[in-house]
């Protein structure tokens, strides 16, 4: 019995409005990466459905750079510590970590050589170190700003030269090494968001809140001309890349906008209309080989077409906060997952190769906690916007017409055959019949946690606080109360029947998952012992024999029906957070995800 890591799909960079966001190239031009809460996810930039994710960062990481070689990755967090790793294993070895001053890291750059990195951001008394990357000293003295300092560049190759841009407007140029304050920029009139030096080391680029881009000899550091005139953007400019060859660079703006420059005639080639909505603000760039990527204030990664500006190529899309709950849904024999997150997106995944998107139209305002499907292929919501949503699979569009509206926040919904789903909300249980609600049950005398309805239609068990699921026939359009419960160890935390209906597992917030058999009664069958934390999600395997149960205790097992000491243990399956949602593909794959965004596949032998 043993299990194997099959896919990673990586959440979105994490977006904060007016805020750029930094996103590293690999210098052999395979990977691109970015942050997103305290991990830091590589993607491959042919296929983003190849990712790995690094995740030992104590606070939340706001920028990670590959060195110039490409076998290391220097990454900073809101603390200020720095971490030097290995690129090259999969365990992303620690190479170094240093705290170059106390406060939030906003940029890293490494000179040429591989041996010197420069680090600016939020300092209480300095903005910026530069120092050995093997040793952590000090190769110099980045001073002459008064406030946080937003990005850094080195010329790459000798004589270095190192650029600065900060909140007070300016941007400053020092010589070296060990680097020395030269002089003061004064050209922006606003915040100065990024600057970035040519690859060939000839020019250097600032960018501000004020729309414009100034170029600078990349030696002298003498002023030559800003880009575009008067004005490069409308909005503020929060990223600029250059292209391997010097010769032209891309710009983000809160525009929406992404512009491609030519730098012999300072004037934009192109321009990509990335949108009207306010999450279509571009707020990070890169240029990688061939693919010029946009950034979006909704965390969307966009792949820009030169031919035809108004249509990227393909968009990257996924969730950028914690996912709540998932689904599997077979289609055409192509299995696809269905997750639901924490701002109220529905993502659906193509399981095999990764590829995936979202419901077009208004959805849910609110958190996705559980997601089910009826046998009309409508994807069954609830979510703490207080509504039900019956959504077709078939036109993949929010409609308002398919919104059922609850008297209180619902928690947690289950559907069965003949059109039938089931809500618990606080304090109450509802019957829903062909997406309108029919019967509600109110003063229960305990409070309901999570309901799950009999494949057949016939029963609807609600699992309460109180260590009891109370089972209801289900009568035509009601519920009746005839008096039986059955027992578990502690408050209920999640269950579910099997898919033939003749187990009803419960998991319980003393760390036991109890299984009943139907038929019988509903006799108990077996207990499992092992999660050190309580369980909170539950999923049947498609062989109704085995179940995977994921805990507090960031542990996911998989259990086998018949033999309660047969069971496979995944340590460690997402680090950073406890599982939040579990689903099968098939009988030996397994689906995870969890509050770090990510959805992962694991391939399972009994």
């Amino acid at each position: 019995m043993s299990y194997e890591l099959k896919h990673v799909f990586a959440s979105l960079p994490q977006m904060e409005r007016g805020v750029a966001k930094v996103i590293g190239g690999d210098p052999k031009g395979n990977n691109f990466l970015y942050t997103n809460g305290k991990c830091v996810i590589i993607r491959n930039i042919d296929n983003p459905a190849i990712a790995d994710i690094y995740t030992e960062h104590p606070h939340n990481v706001t920028v990670a750079k590959y060195c110039p070689s490409g076998f290391y990755i220097a990454s900073g967090d809101v603390s200020g510590k720095l971490r030097i790793w290995d690129t090259t294993q999969k365990e992303h070895l620690l190479k170094y970590e240093y705290t170059p001053f106390s406060g939030k890291i906003m940029d890293i750059a490494w000179t040429g050589d591989n041996q010197r990195i420069a680090v600016v951001g939020e300092g209480r008394e300095k903005f910026g170190a530069a120092i050995l990357w093997d040793s952590g000293s000090s190769v110099g003295d980045i001073s002459g700003h008064s406030k946080l300092i937003n990005s850094v560049d080195i010329k790459q190759n000798r004589p270095y030269r190192l650029v600065t841009a900060s909140d007070d407007t300016t941007g400053s140029f020092y010589e070296g090494p060990p680097f020395k304050f030269k002089n003061t920029k004064h050209d922006h009139s606003q915040f100065v968001n990024c600057v970035r030096y040519s690859p060939d080391g000839t020019h250097y680029v600032t960018a501000g809140a004020d729309g414009k881009i100034f170029m600078y000899d990349g030696k002298t550091g003498e002023y030559i001309s800003s880009l575009g005139g008067e004005k490069a953007h409308k909005g503020g400019i929060y990223a600029v890349s250059w292209s391997p060859d010097s010769s032209q660079l891309i710009s983000a703006s809160g525009d929406k906008t992404v512009k491609l420059w030519d730098v012999g005639t300072g004037t934009a080639v192109t321009t990509f209309n990335m949108g009207s909505d306010l999450t279509d603000q571009q707020l990070g760039c890169l240029w990688q080989k061939d693919h010029l990527l946009g950034i979006s204030l909704s965390g969307y990664i966009n792949y820009l077409d030169k031919n035809n500006p108004d249509r990227p190529i393909r968009v990257i899309k996924g969730h950028s906060k914690s996912i709540q709950c998932l689904m599997v849904h077979k289609s055409e024999g192509q299995p696809y997952i269905y997750s639901g997150s924490h701002d109220g997106h529905v993502n659906i995944w193509n399981a095999n190769t990764g590829e995936n998107d979202c419901f077009s139209g208004k959805g849910h305002s609110n958190q996705v906690s559980k997601l089910a499907l009826d046998e009309s292929e409508n994807l069954v919501t609830c979510s703490m916007d207080d509504t039900v949503r019956y959504t077709s699979l078939n036109k993949k569009e929010y409609s308002a017409s398919d919104v059922v509206k609850m008297d209180f926040q619902p928690k947690s919904v289950s559907v069965a055959s003949g059109g039938l789903s089931l809500a618990v909300c606080i304090g109450q249980v509802v019957l829903l019949k062909d997406n309108k609600k029919v019967f509600t049950l109110d003063g229960l005398g305990y409070e309901p946690e999570v309901g799950a309805l009999h494949p057949g239609g016939s029963t609807a068990a609600v699992g309460g606080n109180d260590g009891k699921v109370y089972l209801y026939s289900v009568q035509g359009n009601t519920l009746k109360d005839e008096g039986k419960t059955v027992d578990v160890k502690g408050a209920v935390t999640d269950m579910a029947y099997s898919n033939d209906g003749a187990s009803l597992a419960v998991t319980d917030d003393r760390k036991v998952v109890s299984v009943f058999t139907v038929a019988d009664g509903y006799s108990l069958k077996s207990e499992f012992y092992g999660h050190h934390a309580k369980p909170v999600t539950l999923a049947w395997s498609p062989d109704n024999e085995h179940f995977a149960t994921g805990g507090m205790d960031m542990m996911v097992y998989i259990w086998t029906l018949s033999d309660s000491d047969k069971r496979i243990k995944l340590p460690d399956t997402h680090r950073l957070h406890h599982v939040s949602g579990l689903a099968w593909v098939d009988e030996n794959t397994l689906v995870t995800t969890s509050h770090d965004a990510s959805i992962k596949q694991w391939t399972i032998t009994f």
